[in-house]
């Protein structure tokens, strides 16, 4: 459970603080991998997609 505490009224913050800590712990990323079921040559596929599309803007710049 995320918690954030909210010092001296200031409410934005600890807002902008809490989402930071929620999408640091990984829970959106978890939500969205697990929102359809996908076989495992399909996931495999879209991995080495993913990683050649990483590689190609790694070396671009």
């Amino acid at each position: 459970m995320t918690k954030v505490v909210v010092k001296n009224g200031d409410v934005e913050f600890a807002l902008k603080k809490f989402k930071a800590k929620f999408a640091k712990s990984g829970v959106p990323s978890e939500v969205k991998k697990r929102k359809h079921y996908e076989k495992p040559g399909v996931r495999r596929r879209n991995e080495i997609k993913e990683g050649i599309k990483n590689s190609h803007k790694k070396n671009r710049g």
